[in-house]
């Protein structure tokens, strides 16, 4: 089995697998209902997932959150979430739910 570790502040955050490997760890762990479930979950739309970017701003300054503590909290550099709010960058999956699980917006987990 192949882990890659990603840690935070010299702590371990993050564990990455091979899809493989998580399913047959879910299978040990007599959870592959899970795995199958997770497999046939769509993905949020295109547009859903965009839809909050052109209110980020907005939605970090209503939740009295500065620029580097919310960039630091997702795990991204202040200057990449200025570029993020101005629409120079288009952030992939998970750094836009991790922007909004730490922005409260409901429909992501």
């Amino acid at each position: 089995m192949s882990v890659q570790i990603i840690a935070r502040d010299g702590e371990p955050e993050y564990a990455v697998l091979l899809w493989a490997d998580y399913q047959a760890l879910l299978q040990a762990a007599g959870r592959q209902e899970v795995a199958a479930a997770v497999a046939r979950s769509p993905s949020p739309a295109p547009s859903a997932n965009r839809a909050p970017l052109a209110q980020l701003q907005t939605l970090r300054e209503a939740k009295g959150l500065s620029a580097e503590a919310l960039a630091r909290s997702v795990g991204i550099s202040p200057h990449y979430l200025a570029m993020i709010e101005s629409g120079e960058r288009q952030p992939d999956a998970a750094i836009l739910r991790s922007l909004a699980w730490e922005l409260g917006l409901e429909g992501w987990s």
